[in-house]
């Protein structure tokens, strides 16, 4: 009798925290959603909680694991939003979705990894690493350089093998220099002007 008294007593006090759980879950994906589109607002920010992260890393001069481990998972975000949703490499039997002659159809670039998610995984990987810092469990002593080095070597070979993807396969992941549709505006002013 004592354990089904217990165990009725535990639910209702479970279920305001449940409720405000999913309404903290509602509110923060409200927001999420809301800043979708401003890209650069969010990434602004991102880098102001990196520069914290930093100086958090250098004012209690440890946690050098962390930040490799930090590294290494942003690294890995990296290489899923520099490539190619279907990898002509990885499956070949499938028509490869990227032009590889100037008479095949233009087929936008669509990224493995979406800029959003890229970012939200960013930024969240970026909040846990500063959380652990306040943990001393977390602060392996290390000889820092030795990974730093590491780290960077493991940068430039992986940047090395995507950029020869590229070359290879022939597509750029940014939409720097592309024409974008500006409106109605700039279609009946360009009879006069020469296109670009």
């Amino acid at each position: 009798m004592e354990g089904s008294g217990s165990g009725s007593g535990a639910a209702p006090s479970s279920a305001p925290v449940k409720q405000y759980l999913q309404e903290f879950s509602k509110l923060f994906q409200y927001y999420l959603d809301k800043s979708t589109p401003h890209s650069a607002y969010r990434w602004i920010g991102t880098l102001v909680m990196a520069s914290i992260y930093v100086l958090r890393i250098v004012y209690v001069q440890g946690f050098y694991v962390v930040s490799y481990g930090l590294g290494i998972y942003l690294l890995n975000l990296l290489i899923g939003f520099l490539s190619p949703l279907v990898d002509p490499e990885l499956d070949p039997s499938n028509s490869p979705l990227l032009p590889t002659k100037g008479s095949d159809e233009f087929k936008p670039f669509i990224r493995r990894l979406p800029e959003f998610k890229f970012w939200y995984s960013f930024t969240k990987a970026l909040c846990i690493a500063f959380v652990m810092t306040f943990f001393s469990p977390f602060d392996v002593p290390v000889f820092w350089p030795i990974l730093l080095c590491y780290w960077f070597v493991l940068f430039v070979l992986t940047m090395r093998r995507q950029v020869a993807h590229m070359i290879k396969y022939k597509y750029i992941p940014f939409n720097l220099g592309k024409q974008k549709y500006t409106g109605k505006k700039s279609s009946a002013g360009s009879s006069g002007s020469r296109a670009d």
